[in-house]
């Protein structure tokens, strides 16, 4: 096979990947709805404590355990990952109780403004420098959260929370670098907050709903104990997709998920879109256009690179 045959199979292999994994994250509001009348505070417990579970067969089956075992004896990547562990916690609960309470199109906007949030911390905690067209973008997008919060008369809160928590939990991620695999990081951000999902556990069984685990079913309660694997999976599918593909086709695939969260909360659930909202979501629209425009331009700029160094 000659190193261009095994190119090509390698970035289709990780643009299939990154794109299952993007697919899945599209689709989690349906499947979290599935789960009522159980609350997003339960929901978030089971979810941790289970992909706990589940990252701890896949060390086994993936015979991983000596990696974490290097890990663990790292006091630096521990705190890392406990970090790690706290914004991913609070992005997935932002994002309960966004989907839970209605609010799933607000959601969808705060993946739509993530990259453009990733970029904004790659200039102001790592020095990186912006290209003119990442700066219009971004301009755009912060012209579009004004007019959501000025006009539409409400602080979106939810979608600023979740592209705050995933795009810091990035830059972590980042920090930490191929020194942790995908299975052992979700492991160890994981067992993090076993103690946090055990307090909300306890909490949820003291309110007149209780522990609604095995209360509504059999069907309800496969669902909710596949928790874990709705939540590993994408990830270790993103995290092989990364390792295949360049960040400018993770960059444009990453618009799957919101677009596709987008149309459920609109189309499939009804929520409400009023012109003002509209014209946020437009002018956000116009902010990613712009962003891909310019990813889609430094790709073309760097394969000319690449070839006239082949000449």
């Amino acid at each position: 096979m000659s190193p261009d045959t095994t190119l090509r199979a390698r970035n289709s292999a990780g643009v299939a990947y990154a794109g299952a994994a993007y697919l899945l994250w599209g689709v989690l509001p349906l499947y979290f709805l599935l789960l009522v009348p159980t609350g997003p505070w339960e929901v978030v417990a089971w979810r941790v404590i289970l992909s706990f579970v589940f990252c701890l067969l896949l060390l086994t089956v993936t015979r991983g355990w000596k990696a974490f075992g290097v890990i663990i004896r790292q006091p630096k990547l521990l705190g890392l990952t406990a970090l790690a562990g706290v914004l991913i916690y609070v992005n997935w609960q932002v994002f309960l109780i966004g989907t839970l309470s209605g609010h799933v199109v607000e959601t969808s906007l705060g993946y739509f403004i993530n990259p453009i949030t990733t970029v904004l911390l790659g200039v102001f905690v790592l020095k990186e420098r912006v290209r003119r067209l990442q700066w219009a973008a971004i301009g755009i997008a912060a012209i579009a959260v004004i007019v959501i919060i000025a006009v539409y008369g409400k602080f979106p809160w939810i979608a600023l929370s979740l592209t705050a928590s995933f795009g810091v939990y990035g830059l972590i991620k980042k920090q930490i670098g191929p020194a942790v695999d995908a299975v052992s990081g979700l492991t160890l951000e994981s067992f993090w907050l076993l103690p946090i999902a055990a307090v909300q556990l306890v909490i949820v069984a003291t309110t007149p709903a209780g522990i609604t685990m095995g209360q509504h079913g059999p069907w309800h309660a496969t669902l909710l104990a596949f928790a874990g694997v709705a939540t590993a999976v994408p990830l270790l599918l993103f995290a092989a997709g990364t390792r295949r593909v360049n960040l400018a086709v993770i960059g444009m695939l990453q618009f799957v998920t919101p677009v596709m969260q987008f149309v459920i909360g609109v189309v499939f659930l009804g929520e409400s879109m009023p012109p003002a909202r509209w014209a946020g979501f437009v002018l956000v629209w116009l902010a990613i256009t712009v962003f891909v425009i310019d990813l889609l331009l430094a790709a073309r700029r760097g394969r000319q690179v690449d070839q006239a160094e082949l000449v």
